[in-house]
């Protein structure tokens, strides 16, 4: 057996050098378990390897740090939200920030929201896991792109909205309550969209954003 893969119990497929489905549930799993039992800072990248069964070069192989382990089990969860209803731009926004702000608390797993905030603070001297978070919030948001499409083919929203002026505007309300340990209740998630529609509906994102 090589040095970069250790056995596993049995009932697991063993983990090693070669990056497959299993070695990704096996270290999210890990993570996700050690997050639960003792918090995001105490974990190290050890730690996550015993637990998973992992070898220690596989592990920074894949994710060079702990937060690159945090935005893999964020990336994992976006594939939980639904696709929109498509009914109006109201409930279309309320079901995807219902569901977005529910994956941060952590309603129905790993409160990932707390994790979000580790890599955003960390992203700041960290320049290939800032890039990281770019793309992976591009990947994100492809859905709200598609309920502010719907809505102008619609007639909800002016034709030439900008889209990304108007999704930029859509997150920095709840991004911000985030990023303050402050995420909106379930119950206040349809006052928030309420508000945030009077912005997108008024005409103000038909200019086109910096650099496009």
């Amino acid at each position: 057996m090589s040095g970069a893969e250790l056995s596993a119990p049995e009932g697991r497929t063993s983990v090693g050098a070669r990056r497959s489905e299993a070695t990704e549930t096996a270290v999210l799993e890990a993570f996700a378990e050690l997050v639960a039992e003792i918090g995001y800072a105490a974990i190290t990248m050890e730690a996550v390897a015993k637990r998973a069964r992992a070898g220690k070069a596989t592990l920074y192989r894949w994710w060079p740090t702990k937060a690159h382990l945090a935005l893999a089990l964020i990336s994992k969860g976006k594939v939980e939200i639904p696709q929109p209803e498509g009914k109006s731009l109201r409930e279309d926004l309320i079901g995807y920030m219902s569901h977005v702000t529910g994956l941060w608390r952590g309603d129905h797993g790993v409160p990932v929201g707390a994790l979000v905030r580790h890599c955003y603070a960390e992203s700041w001297s960290n320049p290939d896991l800032a890039t990281a978070l770019r793309i992976e919030r591009s990947e994100r948001w492809i859905l709200l792109n598609q309920i502010l499409e719907a809505a102008i083919a619609r007639g909800e929203l002016a034709p030439g909205t900008d889209l990304a002026r108007a999704k930029d505007y859509a997150m920095s309300w709840p991004l911000y309550l985030l990023m303050i340990d402050r995420i909106p209740a379930p119950e206040e998630v349809a006052p928030m969209v309420e508000d945030m529609l009077g912005g997108l509906t008024g005409g103000s994102f038909r200019r086109l954003s910096p650099g496009t």
